[in-house]
């Protein structure tokens, strides 16, 4: 990269470091070895997660009790039979109706597909646009991203041929740098050879060692042959995982209709499948700015955005590969159903 390049991209790598950027391969500022050792990333890990802990203080109210010390020591909820039985069958039936466009991307042997449920799709599907609204849900996810505003929500198919170990998804691993939330409404039984969703319990908290360890981390993550792992999702080996005092994972294979919420800034990971599998979930992201100290204000729940995230995303996606830019990782497929066969 050039000189001049360098000075007219520099504002911008100085602006990102106030916000929720988290590569450091992409950033020279936020990659540095020398600025990171005199504390850049510890600083910023430390500034998002005391401002998150005092974001989640006023969103707590709107959770039980029980459910909130859940979250508080584990960083994830577990709600079984999460909705009405009557409402959970009508999902699966206008899931399965489902013949639309979707993104697919394929990573070793799995194949990931997500149907984005945006207002105008949901016009016509009551049962998930009811669940898509349901409250309970929305705060649930709002105090594990420590905002509220409007989560991404979309049905996603997980196809695997089988063990499969170019699947990144499968080493456990951290979002990023400040809370970030996730949850999964599973419209399928998931089995303990299906590949089940697993998380470090705790890992969610900023503990001494945990700061240590991401500024050892942030030190040549910029120069690690692993790239998202350089983007700023760090991958956690089971050596740096008993290093940190960290209990063993949780392996989640749950019956149908129940949800999963978690802050994956903590370590999760979607465990390798035994077997060839297809599970279909209800998957909801929602993540926000780590520096703000308000919890709304939300952007994406404003109009025009608001309820269009997946078109918008779609509309870009094809802009930038009509531009030159090329595809990215996602590749856009036609007239599927989540319960279809991967396309790519």
């Amino acid at each position: 990269m050039g000189t001049m390049t360098n000075i007219v991209r520099a504002p911008l790598w100085l602006a990102q470091v106030v916000t929720g950027a988290k590569s450091f391969r992409d950033n020279p500022i936020i990659g540095s070895e020398r600025l990171n050792r005199m504390g850049l990333h510890a600083v910023r890990r430390r500034v998002a997660d005391r401002m998150g802990e005092q974001r989640r203080q006023r969103l707590a109210g709107h959770l039980s009790a029980a459910e909130r010390e859940t979250f508080d020591r584990q960083g994830f909820v577990v709600r079984h039979q999460a909705v009405e039985e009557a409402l959970f069958r009508a999902l699966r039936r206008e899931a399965g109706a489902m013949k639309v466009v979707a993104r697919e991307m394929r990573q070793g042997g799995t194949a990931t597909r997500r149907i984005g449920l945006d207002r105008a799709l949901l016009a016509s599907l009551p049962a998930l646009r009811a669940l898509v609204e349901d409250v309970s849900i929305r705060d649930l996810i709002h105090y594990a991203g420590s905002y509220a505003g409007e989560p991404t929500f979309q049905i996603q198919s997980v196809i695997a041929s089988g063990p499969n170990s170019a699947d990144p998804q499968t080493l456990f691993h951290a979002d990023t740098f400040h809370p970030t939330a996730k949850a999964w409404l599973f419209l399928e039984d998931v089995t303990e050879d299906g590949g089940p969703f697993a998380y470090i319990p705790g890992s969610h908290r900023l503990t001494p060692a945990r700061l240590d360890w991401e500024r050892r981390q942030s030190l040549t993550a910029r120069q690690s042959a692993d790239r998202m792992h350089a983007e700023g999702s760090f991958r956690l080996s089971e050596a740096d995982r008993v290093a940190l005092g960290l209990p063993e994972p949780v392996r989640m294979a749950v019956p149908a209709n129940t949800l999963i919420v978690a802050d994956t800034s903590g370590f999760h990971a979607r465990t390798q499948s035994l077997r060839p599998s297809h599970r279909v979930e209800i998957y909801a992201t929602f993540r926000r700015s780590p520096f703000l100290p308000w919890t709304g204000g939300h952007l994406l729940a404003q109009p025009p955005i608001s309820g269009r995230h997946a078109a918008i995303e779609m509309g870009l996606q094809r802009t930038f590969a009509f531009a030159g830019f090329g595809r990215g990782s996602w590749t856009i497929v036609e007239g599927v159903s989540p319960f279809d066969p991967p396309r790519l």
